[in-house]
């Protein structure tokens, strides 16, 4: 919190401030009660009654103002703290490796932008306005009472620690709860994301019901924990009540005899009647305080969680001369987290300047977890992955994205123009820059006739799974990159457009070094350099040619798609 609240010392500051003031005004309210019985009452001096209760008016309306400005810092110094740590929050997702990111989850990551933060604000603006209001408030009625009559004030010092050990209970005994009940909020939110992303599967298969169910199982389990949580806090209320209840009849009880025996005033005892009053209510905005802070302080470590993931930096950002080895793997191997077996092992080959390297291989034969450790988006488990001349973990990975251009599996576009989407690849890029890169990847026809401004819809809807996949290689063109990868980016494509685009691409081949993933042999037996991969190893390379008659695993890939007699 010191990093945030840093920026609104002021408001960190007065905003208690006034609170305090308020209190003290507060305070002095059944002293001037207390006066108006035993002087103007009982004496009969209309005028003071009427004096008095014009300072109690002032008392009030000055109260009243400086509860609002107190409001206003709080609220001030929450908010702007709340952005800071939402936007921290944004930026550090966005240097997660994938490991990480696969780790969290994106429905956490949402929980915790979202919802957490906001309990978090919620906790500052309460924390800022109450955390000291409140036992200044007790402690003050407390001495104030004992300025009043210090034996009838010993029901204080009975009754305040009791009132302090209810309420810190019910924290201790929350706080777990709450937290275990922002992870269970995580899967229900997952779920809910995954059914609204996969609504025309569940449609199709007519799962509606069974994905009610399991729906209404999280919902349920999260409704179960909070009601358990919530029942907890609730005896919080009662209990306080009860004992101050108490305090007041035995307060009530020993001040009827002081006032017999002839120690203190009818004024006196209505003066700390009404200091029991205000700990009544201090202490019940207490509780709910701390009910918000519980929930604040687990919010605020799942947030911490996510700031405190380390990002591996390298030694700098310099762009290096380009030397003839582009990439390679020595001896790589590649696990992920939680996997029961490798996804990759012992894979070594070079890849040099101006190359095409297509890899090859059946269905979770690895052939995206290969390319994925050339950007660093994972980090290999073992061996080592060189790009351009330098390990991949010494790059700083902004620098070494900067160089490279990723066509993913999915071809995902965002709501705007299509010139905003190819932007993503250099936002300094020309028209002319983005009509090469259109026509690069065979895309300028259909971009042509709807032109650059043209919106498209989130996630591209409003494009065909061919137009997708083509402005995506040409945002990656765009960045005119050194490697370029090709993650099986041309699946929606047909044969005929694909044939321009690999024409096309071979033009590149002066200054980027392509990886070609597919699964179609026509993709890839061009390439200089082919890797066969076989449930993530390798189980060949070389060319197309030489794959033919010394890699059993192409030569049936080959000829599941091209009939013997009639292959090329």
């Amino acid at each position: 919190m010191k990093k945030y609240l840093g920026a609104y010392k002021k408001e960190s500051i007065l905003g208690p401030l006034f609170k305090l003031t308020e209190c003290l005004f507060e305070l002095m309210i059944p002293l001037v009660v207390a006066a108006i019985i035993d002087r103007g009452i009982v004496g009969g001096d209309r005028g003071l009654i009427l004096r008095l209760g014009l300072l109690m008016v002032g008392l009030g309306l000055v109260g009243l103002a400086c509860s609002l400005t107190a409001q206003y810092y709080a609220a001030k110094a929450a908010v702007g703290a709340a952005t800071a740590m939402r936007q921290d929050l944004f930026d550090k997702v966005q240097s997660l490796s994938y490991t990480q990111l696969d780790r969290l989850g994106a429905s956490g990551l949402i929980t915790r932008m979202t919802s957490d933060v906001q309990q978090v604000q919620s906790g500052i603006n309460l924390t800022l306005r109450l955390f000291l209001r409140s036992p200044f408030v007790v402690f003050g009625a407390m001495v104030m009472a004992f300025r009043v009559d210090p034996k009838s004030a010993l029901v204080f010092v009975a009754a305040i620690p009791l009132l302090a050990l209810v309420v810190f209970a019910v924290m201790l005994f929350t706080m777990p709860m709450h937290k275990r009940a922002r992870e269970m909020l995580d899967k229900v939110t997952g779920k809910t994301r995954e059914n609204l992303s996969g609504a025309r599967v569940v449609r199709a298969f007519a799962r509606e019901e069974g994905e009610i169910k399991a729906f209404g199982e999280r919902n349920q389990a999260l409704t179960g924990l909070l009601m358990k949580a919530g029942r907890l806090t609730a005896l919080t209320g009662p209990l306080t009540s009860v004992i101050v209840n108490a305090a007041l009849m035995a307060l009530l009880y020993i001040g009827a005899l002081r006032v017999g025996a002839g120690y203190i005033t009818q004024g006196a005892v209505i003066a700390l009647v009404n200091y029991m009053s205000q700990i009544l209510i201090e202490l019940i905005k207490l509780a709910n305080l701390i009910v918000t802070m519980t929930r604040s302080l687990a919010c605020w470590g799942r947030v911490r969680q996510v700031l405190d993931l380390p990002v591996e930096r390298g030694s700098g950002k310099e762009r290096e001369p380009l030397g003839e080895e582009a990439v390679s793997f020595e001896d790589v191997g590649l696990t992920y987290p939680g996997a029961g077996a490798a996804a990759l092992t012992d894979i070594s080959f070079r890849a040099y300047r101006g190359m095409t390297v297509g890899v090859i291989g059946g269905t979770g034969s690895g052939k995206s977890s290969l390319v994925n450790l050339i950007p660093g988006f994972y980090p290999a488990t073992r061996g080592q992955v060189r790009v351009l001349g330098r390990a991949v973990r010494e790059w700083d990975p902004e620098a070494l994205r900067e160089r490279i251009g990723l066509v993913p599996q999915r071809a995902q576009l965002f709501q705007g123009s299509i010139r905003d989407n190819l932007c993503f690849g250099n936002e300094n890029a020309s028209d002319g820059d983005l009509l090469w890169a259109l026509e690069a990847a065979q895309a300028l026809d259909f971009v042509g006739k709807a032109g650059l401004d043209h919106l498209l819809e989130p996630g591209g809807r409003n494009l065909s799974g061919g137009q997708r996949q083509r402005l995506t290689i040409a945002r990656a063109l765009v960045r005119r990159p050194d490697i370029l990868i090709l993650d099986d980016s041309a699946s929606a494509l047909d044969y005929a457009t694909e044939a321009a685009l690999r024409k096309s691409l071979g033009q590149l081949r002066a200054h980027c070094t392509t990886f070609i993933v597919s699964q179609r042999s026509a993709s890839v037996m061009h390439a200089d350099l082919i890797l066969v991969l076989d449930d993530g190893r390798l189980a060949g390379s070389g060319t197309h040619e030489g794959l033919m008659g010394s890699c059993p695993l192409y030569r049936e890939i080959y000829y599941s798609q091209y009939p013997e007699e009639a292959a090329p």
